[in-house]
């Protein structure tokens, strides 16, 4: 399975496309549907649906744009369900005084599903903290982290349903994964996996 990552527009957070063969899901679609679309007809990829890390409105900027444009469904875990149709729990309300709300997501996912992409699979990894269906999503030899583990920090927890105590016991379930897996967050750049946690051994104090 590819990678490749959207250039951060606005808020900063990063889009990514997973692509298998000629199939390719977008993950947080936090950029403009011209920025997703590029690579995905640069790489002769079909875009096939959106899955989110989790809900806050910076990494769903785009997200009812490009399902309507693309017709495709977008899957968020069920206990971030609510965050997308809210704007006070998805924090824009919070940042801007004023509510913003999306349609709600097409499937819900759980701790331990998996999703098929062409021949590969995506796993399904629940990491509660940030908010509380806050979810990685296990492809292989990379892990897609959202805003759960960064890689120099972790995310904030001072949000609608965050949670510091959810946060280490996430942080502790990604401790037993390879340490060489490389992770990519919800901002700024990748990193392997032991070099994040050991970043974030404040934390897990």
């Amino acid at each position: 399975m590819k990678i490749f990552a959207v250039c951060p527009e606005s808020f900063g957070a990063n889009t990514y496309l997973l692509i298998s063969g000629n199939h390719a899901l977008v993950v947080d679609p936090a950029v403009s549907v011209n920025a997703i679309k590029t690579v995905a007809d640069r790489e002769g990829a079909v875009i096939e649906g959106i899955i989110l890390t989790h809900g806050h409105f910076d990494h769903i900027v785009s997200l009812d744009t490009l399902r309507a444009e693309l017709n495709i469904g977008a899957m968020i875990h069920k206990d971030d369900a609510p965050m997308l149709t809210d704007g006070k729990k998805n924090a824009f309300f919070t940042f801007f005084g004023r509510d913003r709300a999306y349609a709600p997501a097409q499937t819900l996912l759980d701790d331990g599903e998996e999703i098929s992409l062409g021949d590969e699979i995506i796993k399904v990894v629940h990491t509660p903290g940030h908010s509380p269906g806050s979810v990685c999503y296990h492809c292989g030899d990379f892990m897609l982290t959202g805003d759960t583990l960064f890689s120099d920090n972790v995310g904030r927890c001072d949000l609608w349903g965050g949670c510091e105590d959810a946060l280490l016991t996430s942080l502790n379930k990604l401790s037993e994964y390879d340490r060489k897996i490389k992770i990519y967050p919800g901002h700024a750049g990748s990193a392997l996996l032991g070099d994040a946690l050991d970043n974030a051994a404040y934390f897990r104090r």
